[in-house]
């Protein structure tokens, strides 16, 4: 089988990517002293990073592109697109769990700064190589290579961030208006990924409807009820007429390591509110293209 090796800041890019993610999680492992389990989550995002981008290399470097069960106008962009998400978190993570108040000792301590840094490296790589594959004006590209496809990804990665916030421990239970949020993020969330899915996989001429009006149809409901859940959730968990909280425990400054109840709650306010913007501007991307179709 033939290799075709085309050297392009492209490749170097994921050169790069694919070097200081496996720096990122082989020094960690090897003399971090990660002893939280948020420390699994930071080597998990690395690992995975480093693993699609060998795959993407590979698959490259061999011209199996047509024969890959994936679009590959898709999937090298969204994988791109989540590994810089993934790296950009474990980077914010892993310094407020293992830097923030570290009594290790100072050659543990260094481990764990240089594992900062590249994770940082890894994720400028990242979103340097989504920057380059991203579809230009005019340019004809796969639906993930553009603004509402890009979105996507986001959207969903904000919602996996909810759900980590929102169950451990369980916040939506004290009232239905709670769990109505959590329904809005689960909806929401699935009907996102089965989007991501449908054009990684080249499905979305099966669909016995437009594509394009169908995405703006679900960017107005999902812009909906993300306003919804925008208006509600900071009600029912931070109004105390409502049986919330106004002001953050006193506990909160003083705990171990992690977030307490309420600034869960308020996370997830926060990141609520920011799926909103992103679903926002992804009505506006969809309407537009249905516009332009039109």
């Amino acid at each position: 089988m033939p290799v075709v090796l085309k050297t392009s800041p492209l490749l170097w890019t994921r050169l790069a990517a694919l070097a200081f993610s496996c720096v990122a999680f082989s020094i960690a492992v090897h003399g971090g002293n990660l002893q939280h389990g948020t420390g699994d989550f930071c080597i998990f995002c690395w690992a995975f990073s480093f693993a699609g981008t060998l795959l993407v290399i590979l698959v490259e470097l061999f011209g199996l592109q047509t024969r890959a069960p994936v679009s590959w106008k898709n999937f090298p962009i969204t994988f791109a697109c989540y590994a810089s998400l993934l790296c950009l978190s474990a980077s914010i993570i892993f310094p407020l769990y293992f830097l923030k108040g570290s009594r290790e000792g100072k050659e543990v301590r260094d481990f764990r700064i240089v594992s900062t840094v590249f994770s940082c490296l890894a994720t400028i790589a990242y979103m340097s190589e989504v920057s380059l594959t991203k579809a230009r004006p005019g340019e004809v590209a796969g639906y993930m290579a553009t603004g509402p496809g890009l979105l996507k990804v986001c959207e969903t990665f904000v919602a996996c961030i909810i759900f980590v916030f929102i169950s451990d421990p369980v916040l939506f239970e004290d009232h239905d208006a709670l769990k109505y949020c959590m329904s809005v993020y689960c909806i929401c969330f699935i009907l996102s990924a089965v989007i991501i899915l449908l054009c990684i996989g080249e499905f979305t001429g099966c669909l016995p409807f437009p594509f394009a009006r169908f995405l703006s149809g679900y960017a107005l409901l999902a812009v909906v009820l993300y306003l919804s859940a925008t208006i509600i959730w900071p009600i029912f968990k931070f109004d105390p007429k409502h049986g919330g909280r106004k002001d953050r425990p006193s506990g909160c400054s003083t705990s171990p390591v992690g977030l307490c109840s309420w600034d869960r709650a308020m996370a997830v306010a926060v990141l609520t509110g920011v799926n909103f913007i992103l679903y926002l501007a992804d009505l506006i991307y969809s309407s537009r293209l249905v516009f332009v179709s039109a």
